[in-house]
């Protein structure tokens, strides 16, 4: 037993200096400045979200699978959109696309709250369990190209799957002065990262960059 505890107490020394290496290597290197985003990368497990065959390359700088023909995001990229979001801890934050639920716990560590749709109900039933110590995170199993609208408006939206359009119900759940980031474009290898900002009912589209992300599932994707 105690050589049980010893493994797993080196284990987690392991992945804490590997967590720590990647976001001063990654991310901060790489132009993520703000401070709630590094601390919140630095606080959450990502091996907690992948796979056991995987977990050796959890702090790795790409993608990883996690079955299902889904992906957990590279750490950068994990970053980049939650950055973009500025996000503060009075905000309301819709998810579409639940996932592994890493993108999920670093939201959690910053908003107050968190509302993640996944439409994989496999998926969504084993993320549910990992995400469970989240008391602000509040799941759902439904296609996410509807939104949640229960709960809208939203102070922010972010979406982890690309449509080829931007459903308009998105805009219509995010809050007047809202930030919403999103991937979009037809292709399963390319598309373009947008920040969205709402204001006065116009909308101001910026381009990120170029990313690589599965796409948007759902009977309301042609919306």
């Amino acid at each position: 037993m105690k050589e049980e505890k010893d493994s797993n107490s080196k284990k987690y020394s392991e992945f804490k200096e590997a967590r720590n290496r990647m976001v001063s290597s990654q991310l901060i290197s790489r132009g993520i400045k703000d401070n709630r985003v590094v601390t919140a990368m630095r606080t959450v497990p990502r091996e907690r979200f992948i796979p056991a065959e995987y977990r050796a390359c959890a702090y790795e700088d790409r993608p990883l699978p996690i079955g299902m023909g889904q992906t957990i995001s590279q750490p950068f990229i994990v970053a980049l959109m939650t950055e973009s979001l500025e996000l503060s801890q009075d905000m309301k934050v819709l998810e579409i696309g639940t996932g592994s639920g890493y993108q999920s716990a670093v939201l959690a560590e910053i908003a107050k709250e968190v509302y993640s749709v996944e439409i994989n109900e496999e998926l969504y039933d084993r993320t549910k369990k990992i995400l469970s110590s989240y008391s602000n995170i509040k799941l759902s199993n439904h296609d996410g190209t509807t939104g949640w609208e229960k709960y809208s408006p939203y102070d922010r939206i972010i979406v982890t799957a690309a449509p080829s359009d931007i459903p308009a119900v998105y805009y219509s759940q995010l809050k007047e002065g809202g930030i919403m980031v999103i991937p979009v474009g037809p292709s399963s290898r390319s598309q373009e990262l947008y920040r969205i900002i709402k204001t006065a009912g116009r909308i101001k589209k910026v381009k990120i960059c170029e990313v690589a992300f599965v796409p948007l599932t759902g009977k309301g994707r042609e919306l």
